[in-house]
C-alpha cells in the first residue's frame, strides 16, 4: 500500500527546514562569542604587559635572595605567604587552616646531621611538618612535630642543647651567621636565647625576646608556634629540630630540618611578598581582573582583585518588556526552553588558585622563558572557564618574574545568552509565522485543488460523457491556469464528442442515397429481362458505386495528404507567382464566379512545395465558390507585415455560426446546410477541405484563421506564412 502525502504534509515537512534558521543562528553567535574571546585574550594580555612595565628596572622590588637563585631547593627555600589575621601564639595551629596546603612535611630524608658517627645509625623517630608565614612585619613559623618520646630541659640546667631543642640560623643585614636556640624545661610559651659565634658548641650569649612563641605537647609529640620580625634577616633562614630519646644519658640523635643551621652557605632563602609590588597593585583591586606578580621560580610575590568578581566584560541589565503578557510567558516559557540549550554563567564557582601562593601553568612558563603566553581553563567544578595571560618582568637582560592577570569569560557569556536570547525571540516568531503562514498556503492551494477536482467530476457522468461546463477560475496564478485548461480541454472534447456524433449522421446521410440507388437498381435489375432497361439500371448502379468510392476516397484524402507531406522535399518558391497562376487558372475553372488579385507585385519567397501551396489554396477557394452566389467577387491579397507573409481570400454570402470559427478547421466538421442551392449533390461534403488547407499551412510554418468580416457580408480566410531567415 503506497502512502500519500498531500500538499499541507509536504509543506508541513519542508517547513522543518526553518529549524535550521535558529541553527545557523546559535552557530553566527558562538563564532561571535569566539572572536570576542580572541579579543579578552588580547585586551588581557594588553593589561599584563602594562603592569609588567611598570614594574621592569626596579631591582628593589626583587631584592629577596631566592630572586636571583637559578634554582628553588623545595623544603629548603621557604615561601612565606601572606597570611589575613596575626597568629594566635597557643600552639593549636588552628589560626593556619587557610594556608595549610603550603605546609611540607620533613622526616628521615631531610637528616642535617647526625651527631654519631657509630653505625648503625639510630632509627629516625622523629618527623615534622613546617611552614613559615608573613602577617605585618613579622614572620610566624609552625612545627607540628611527631615525636615518640619528648625529652624536657631539666629544672635549672644552663645546658641548653641537653633535651629536644629548635635551632634557628639566619643571615641578617650585615652578612654574619646568628643562631638561636629553644629548649623549653616544659610546655608553654617559649623565647630563644641567642648562641654565641662560635659554630662548634651550643652556648647561650644572650637572651633574645623578639623571638617568641609556645610550645604545646600533644599525643603524638608536640606544637611550636613562632614570631620573629621580619626586619632580622635578610631573606637567609634555617630551622632544626634536635631530637634526643633517652633522657638519662640526653645524647643528641640527629637534626631534621629545613637546612643546617650552623653553615651561612648552607641557609635556604624566604621568599615573602613584597608590599611595595602589592601597593602598585592596590589600584587594580577596582578591575575586572585578578592579577598576580611572581618571581621566577613561580612564586607569588603580589597579587590583587578577586576571580569570582572578574567577569572581563560587564553587560548592562537588559531592559524588560513594557507588555506584562510577554514577560510571563519569556519568563515562563520562552527562557527556560532556551536554557535548555544555554548555560548561565554561574553565581558561585570553585576557585583553585584563591589562596595559592605559587603558580603552574604553561603561559606562565613561556612568559618566564622570555614570551607572552595566555592559557584557557576550566575551574574544577566545571563551572567557568578562567583566561590567564602572563607576560615577563626584566631587570637588564635577566627575567626575574611574571605578571600573570586573570578573568572568567562570564561577562561573554552572558552577553552571547542575551544576544541568543534576543535571536531566539525573532527567530521563534519567523518560525510560528512561517509555518503558520505555509500551512495557510497550503491549506488555500489544497481546498482549490479539491474544489477544481469535483467541479472536474461533476461534468463528467459514469459513462464518460460530458454533461455541462466548468467555469474556468479568475485567479492569474498556476491552478488559475490550470481550470482555464482544464476547461478548454473539456469544451473541446465536447465538441469533439458533438463532432462524433454528428459524423455519424452525416455518413449515414452520405452513404444512404447511393446506397438506396445501388440497391433499388439491383432490384429492378432482377425483374427486367429487357437488356436496354437492365443497361440503364446497371448504369445507375454503378453511379452509386462511384459515389460510395468517392466517399471513401475523400475521407482517405487527409491521410494520403499526410503521408505525401511526410515525403515531400522543401524548396524555396515565390508565393506571388503560385498565388497569380492559381487565380488565373480559377477564373477559367469557375468562369461564374469573378477573381481579384490584389498586391502581388514583388516576389515573396517561402521554404515549402508549391504543389502543396496551390493545393492548400484550391481548397479554400472551392469554400469561396461555393458559399457565395454567381457574379461574386472572391478577392485574393497577399502582402508582406513584418517577417510574415499574409494571403487573405474574402468572399461575400452567409457568415460563420457562432462558436464554430476553430471547428472548421477540424477533420469531418461542416456547416453546409442540406437544402443550400449551391450544394453540388453528385460531390459528397466530408468537412475535410479546410482541415486539409490548415494541415498544409502548418506544413509551411504558418498557420490558418477564418472569420466573419466585420460588416458581416461575408467570410475572410486569412493565411500567414513565416518567411526564410536569409
Amino acid at each position: 500500500m503506497q502512502l500519500g502525502f498531500s500538499i499541507r504534509l509536504q509543506l508541513l515537512l519542508l517547513s522543518l527546514f526553518l529549524f535550521a534558521i535558529p541553527w545557523l543562528g546559535y552557530k553566527y553567535v558562538w563564532e561571535l562569542e569566539q572572536y570576542l574571546r580572541t579579543g579578552q585574550e588580547q585586551t588581557m594580555i594588553g593589561t599584563a604587559r602594562a603592569v609588567a612595565t611598570a614594574l621592569h628596572e626596579r631591582p628593589a622590588l626583587f631584592d629577596s635572595q631566592s630572586a636571583y637563585l637559578q634554582t628553588v631547593r623545595p623544603g629548603t627555600d621557604l615561601y612565606a605567604p601572606p597570611i589575613d589575621t596575626p597568629i594566635r601564639l597557643d600552639g593549636k595551629l588552628n589560626d593556619w587552616d587557610t594556608v595549610t596546603p603550603l605546609a611540607r612535611q620533613y622526616g628521615e630524608d631531610q637528616v642535617v646531621n647526625w651527631f654519631q658517627s657509630t653505625f648503625p645509625r639510630p632509627e629516625v623517630s622523629l618527623s615534622f611538618r613546617h611552614m613559615v608565614g608573613r602577617y605585618g612585619q613579622y614572620l610566624y613559623a609552625m612545627f607540628d612535630v611527631a615525636d615518640d618520646n619528648v625529652v624536657w630541659r631539666q629544672p635549672n640546667s644552663l645546658s641548653i642543647d641537653r633535651s629536644d631543642h629548635l635551632l634557628i640560623g639566619l643571615m641578617p643585614e650585615s652578612g654574619e651567621l646568628q643562631r638561636f636556640i629553644i629548649a623549653p624545661y616544659q610546655e608553654g610559651w617559649v623565647n630563644a636565647f641567642k648562641l654565641d659565634n662560635d659554630l662548634s658548641r651550643y652556648r647561650a650569649a644572650d637572651n633574645e625576646l623578639r623571638i617568641q612563641g609556645r610550645w604545646l605537647r600533644t599525643t603524638d609529640g608536640y606544637n611550636i608556634e613562632l614570631r620573629f620580625p621580619l626586619e632580622m634577616t635578610s631573606g637567609s633562614l634555617a630551622f632544626a629540630l634536635i631530637d634526643i630519646d633517652d633522657p638519662a644519658t640526653r645524647i643528641k640523635q640527629y637534626a631534621i630540618g629545613t637546612a643546617n643551621p650552623n653553615t651561612s652557605d648552607g641557609l635556604g632563602t624566604v621568599v615573602t611578598p613584597s608590599p611595595e609590588i602589592e601597593r602598585i597593585l592596590s589600584g587594580l583591586k577596582y578591575a575586572d581582573s585578578r592579577v598576580w606578580v611572581v618571581d621566577k621560580h613561580k612564586r607569588v610575590l603580589a597579587r590583587a582583585g578577586n576571580l569570582q568578581s572578574s567577569a572581563g566584560f560587564r553587560a548592562s541589565q537588559r531592559p524588560e518588556s513594557e507588555l506584562p503578557w510577554w514577560r510571563w510567558i519569556e519568563k515562563h516559557w520562552l527562557l527556560p526552553l532556551y536554557y535548555h540549550i544555554l548555560t548561565k554563567p554561574p553565581a558561585d564557582f570553585v576557585d583553585e588558585m584563591e589562596d595559592a601562593y605559587a603558580l603552574v601553568g604553561k603561559d606562565l612558563t613561556s612568559a618566564l622563558d622570555g614570551q607572552p603566553d595566555s592559557l584557557w581553563r576550566l575551574t574544577p567544578d566545571n563551572k567557568a572557564v578562567v583566561l590567564s595571560a602572563a607576560y615577563p618582568i626584566y631587570i637588564g637582560d635577566n627575567v626575574m618574574g611574571a605578571v600573570v592577570v586573570e578573568q572568567t569569560t562570564n561577562g561573554i557569556r552572558t552577553l552571547r545568552n542575551r544576544a541568543l536570547e534576543e535571536l531566539f525571540h525573532v527567530i521563534l516568531a519567523v518560525m510560528l509565522l512561517g509555518t503558520s503562514g505555509l500551512l495557510l498556503f497550503a491549506n488555500r492551494i489544497s481546498s482549490r485543488i479539491r474544489k477544481l477536482r469535483d467541479d472536474t467530476e461533476a461534468v463528467i457522468d459514469d459513462n464518460g460523457k460530458i454533461i455541462g461546463e466548468l467555469t474556468p477560475a479568475r485567479q492569474r496564478d498556476e491552478i488559475g491556469d490550470l481550470s482555464r485548461a482544464f476547461a478548454d480541454v473539456l469544451g473541446r472534447l465536447q465538441q469533439y464528442n458533438s463532432y462524433l456524433e454528428n459524423m455519424a449522421s452525416r455518413l449515414s446521410h452520405e452513404l444512404r442515397t447511393p446506397i438506396a440507388v445501388v440497391k433499388s437498381s439491383l432490384d429492378t435489375l432482377s425483374h427486367i429481362d429487357d437488356r436496354e432497361e437492365q443497361a440503364v439500371f446497371i448504369s445507375r448502379a454503378q453511379s452509386g458505386i462511384s459515389r460510395l468510392s468517392t466517399i471513401l476516397n475523400s475521407m482517405s484524402e487527409a491521410t494520403r495528404l499526410e503521408h505525401a507531406i511526410a515525403q515531400e522535399d522543401i524548396e524555396t518558391f515565390d508565393v506571388t507567382k503560385v498565388v497569380s497562376g492559381c487565380v488565373a487558372g480559377y477564373q477559367h475553372a469557375y468562369n461564374a464566379r469573378q477573381f481579384k488579385l490584389k498586391g502581388a507585385e514583388s516576389p515573396m519567397m517561402i521554404a515549402g512545395s508549391p504543389e502543396l501551396f496551390a493545393q492548400m489554396l484550391d481548397k479554400i477557394v472551392a469554400n469561396a465558390t461555393e458559399f457565395s452566389d454567381d457574379d461574386d467577387v472572391i478577392t485574393l491579397n497577399l502582402w508582406r507585415e513584418g517577417k510574415a507573409i499574409r494571403l487573405s481570400v474574402t468572399n461575400p454570402g452567409p457568415t460563420l455560426p457562432q462558436g464554430m470559427r476553430s471547428q472548421l478547421l477540424q477533420s469531418m466538421v461542416s456547416v453546409r446546410a442540406e437544402t443550400s442551392r449551391h450544394q453540388d449533390t453528385t460531390h459528397p461534403h466530408l468537412g475535410l477541405g479546410l482541415f486539409i488547407a490548415n494541415m498544409i499551412a502548418q506544413f509551411h510554418k504558418g498557420s490558418l484563421s477564418i472569420d466573419n468580416l466585420p460588416d458581416n457580408t461575408g467570410v475572410c480566410v486569412v493565411i500567414t506564412l513565416a518567411a526564410p531567415s536569409t
